[in-house]
């Protein structure tokens, strides 16, 4: 049997506020808004938001690749998350990889595939 859908779920203090972070700030698009369950698309990729969460961190599998990751982690900082590390590349990866903690809590990373 395969899955139907594969879904990528974050926790969320203010429902409003991880949509539109996740929507105006790091490019998804909303599928379904409630109050204790969005969803919000990008191509295939289904990004679920869950509401009702306390705000403490919470560390994720999330890595979302850009042209430009520096202007991203900028974007984020402006609309109020934080990154936790700086983009960089580590030896023997093809990528800048950073870190970044969203308004909710949630924690993730941005890429830049460099070759």
């Amino acid at each position: 049997m395969r899955p139907q859908k594969v879904k990528f779920m974050l926790l969320a203090v203010n429902m409003r506020r991880a949509i539109k972070f996740y929507t105006s700030v790091l490019g998804f698009e909303e599928v379904f808004v409630s109050e204790f369950w969005s969803e919000l698309s990008f191509g295939d990729a289904i990004l679920a938001l869950h509401g009702g969460h306390d705000g403490s961190k919470n560390p994720t599998g999330l890595s979302l690749q850009y042209e430009d990751v520096f202007d991203v982690a900028a974007l984020i900082e402006k609309a109020g998350g934080k990154i936790l590390e700086a983009p960089n590349q580590r030896e023997g990866e093809p990528i800048l990889l950073g870190r970044y903690r969203d308004a909710e809590g949630n924690e993730g990373f941005i890429t830049q595939y460099v070759g």
